[in-house]
């Protein structure tokens, strides 16, 4: 299945656990902040090669380093059962060679901004622990991506990547504190989105790589409902 059509079979899914599972608009229009230490672990591997005029050696791949960063999750409760979120983080990445290029830098300090909305089931458990599942679309900004120094050696002088569309499905459990209106969340996501690495010397494109980044974001902090 395609990425778009597992991300229609999984919204699909949650809107109708919404309307089967709807309880009291008792909470309806709340909304909850949360404050998250959050570690990006992404993929980066190669996928497709349109253009090669460095002849990397057979094999070639590369990978992304992982990253740790501070988040801040957004969230709408349209009921107690279904709600929207957004979070706002920015992450950096530098891509290192795998296979025979492992170690070689090709790309440094690559910031992404991983714009997402993702719509939430939540299923509600005594004493008001919430598991949910959610899902939606992602949009992953990339800027600030510099050529690292075993490119450069090979000539190139600029790197870009492109910024695109993707989908995230999501996972997780939200705890009160008791008589609090704050508590404890624990969040996971998986992204699958794409990039396409181009690397010019002067206005020549010398090498162009498609790339899965599809990472696993795994966050945990504090939540507060008002």
């Amino acid at each position: 299945m395609s990425k778009q059509g597992t991300f229609v079979a999984v919204a699909t899914s949650i809107l109708a656990m919404a309307a089967a599972g709807s309880v009291s608009a008792a909470e309806s229009g709340k909304f909850q902040i949360k404050a998250l230490a959050t570690r990006v672990a992404v993929d980066g591997a190669i996928t497709k090669v349109n253009v090669d005029q460095l002849r990397l050696p057979a094999g070639s791949d590369t990978r992304a380093k992982d990253a740790w960063v501070p988040t801040v999750a957004a969230e709408y409760f349209f009921s107690p059962r279904v709600s929207v979120e957004t979070i706002c983080c920015v992450t950096q990445h530098d891509v290192r060679g795998a296979g025979p290029l492992n170690g070689a830098a090709l790309v440094d300090n690559a910031e992404v901004i991983p714009a997402t909305v993702t719509l939430k089931y939540h299923m509600p458990l005594s004493g008001g622990v919430k598991p949910y599942v959610g899902a939606g679309p992602a949009y992953f900004m990339v800027f600030g991506e510099s050529v690292g120094a075993s490119v450069r050696a090979l000539g190139a002088t600029k790197v870009g990547l492109s910024s695109e569309l993707g989908v995230a499905l999501q996972a997780g459990v939200d705890i009160p504190l008791p008589g609090k209106a704050v508590g404890l969340s624990v969040d996971v996501k998986r992204y699958f989105v794409d990039t396409t690495a181009q690397f010019r010397a002067g206005d020549r494109v010398v090498l162009e790589t498609k790339h899965k980044l599809d990472p696993w974001v795994a966050s945990a902090g504090v939540t507060w409902r008002f």
